[in-house]
């Protein structure tokens, strides 16, 4: 494996190894290192992925210094997606950075110029960009098959009780609750989707805090430059999984859905009222690795850019300010470059 990639891991929980092993797996790829302020963490993360003592860290900075590395792969806690994404990309570093990229609108900002500014792959994990019933919807949004009008949707889960006691209900550390969580998925599925940016919000938020930053519910309405409105739910207080995304609009309607973190199956009726196909294909995070991989080894653009993850960034920060002063708020989703995330020109 001489020609492998070089991973380093930054951040061992419980998702950051499940997504490490898959790196591991990559026949492309090789974990050399990883790093977590944890010591249960690092050793048991260095058993499962055969990294030995000698290469497993405190501190990342010391990992990125003292390892010859190609790429890293980020699943630290969201506030410190920011600092590591930046030690790495002025090491020259590869990085691919969980979702949802970073908190805040000024840092989601200034990651996507200097994603635009480097010559190194910057990919956000939303698997959804490479799942065949989402890339069915966009493409045919894309190709004018359904020139949208509404999309309605939600993502349900039992998520509260699931991260109770976690960093994820910590937000200094998660940067808010559900919407930032889980729900960022939905949000930039949405917005790659339809190929639009988000304009305006109004939000109605529960919260299990009392300070109003740890988020359960949410019920968002939002309007898009193309002329395109949402609602979107998020539950992170229900009994099961479930997402469901309907765009509709001129030429047809699209219904994506699924029950859980794997199948997802779309159906696209046209204008006539006739299913004219049905896709469907696993949540897998195993594809958006081997994308990962491959758009460092083919200099390409990655399916899910830093441009991408501002966009939902942009919105979650409008919405939380929405749902905590009760009024409309402009989604300041300030571009670096709108061709990199296959935005297209509004048409209404």
């Amino acid at each position: 494996m001489s020609d492998a990639l070089r991973i380093g891991i930054i951040g061992t929980g419980g998702w950051g190894t499940h997504i490490a092993e898959q790196f591991h797996e990559n026949p492309d790829a090789e974990v050399v290192a990883l790093t977590d302020v944890v010591a249960e963490n690092r050793q048991r993360a260095g058993e499962t992925l055969a990294v030995g003592p000698d290469h497993r860290y405190e501190d990342h900075e010391a990992m990125l210094d003292g390892e010859e590395l190609d790429a890293v792969q980020i699943t630290s806690p969201h506030d410190f997606h920011y600092a590591h994404t930046v030690d790495a990309l002025e090491r020259d570093l590869h990085v691919f950075c969980e979702k949802p990229f970073t908190p805040g609108l000024e840092r989601a900002r200034d990651l996507a110029r200097r994603a635009e500014e480097s010559d190194r792959v910057l990919m956000v994990g939303y698997q959804r960009h490479v799942n065949p019933a989402y890339i069915e919807t966009r493409d045919a949004v894309a190709g004018g098959e359904i020139d949208p009008k509404i999309v309605t949707a939600e993502l349900t889960q039992n998520w509260i009780q699931n991260v109770a006691g976690t960093w994820r209900v910590d937000p200094d550390l998660s940067g808010g609750g559900q919407l930032y969580d889980s729900g960022s998925h939905l949000l930039d599925a949405i917005i790659w989707m339809i190929g639009e940016v988000p304009t305006q919000v109004t939000a109605e938020m529960e919260f299990a805090d009392d300070e109003n930053r740890v988020d359960v519910q949410a019920a968002l309405t939002v309007r898009f430059d193309g002329g395109t409105v949402a609602s979107i739910a998020v539950s992170g207080d229900s009994p099961d999984v479930y997402e469901r995304i309907a765009v509709r609009g001129d030429g047809g309607r699209s219904v994506l859905e699924g029950t859980g973190w794997s199948h997802r199956e779309v159906s696209i009726t046209d204008g006539e009222g006739e299913e004219r196909t049905a896709v469907e294909g696993d949540l897998s995070s195993y594809r958006k690795v081997d994308a990962f991989v491959r758009a460092v080894r083919n200099d390409e653009t990655p399916p899910a850019t830093a441009t991408n993850a501002l966009y939902a960034t942009a919105l979650t920060e409008a919405a939380y300010e929405s749902a905590r002063t009760g009024e409309r708020v402009t989604v300041d989703a300030e571009l670096p470059r709108a061709e990199d995330a296959g935005v297209r020109e509004p048409n209404r």
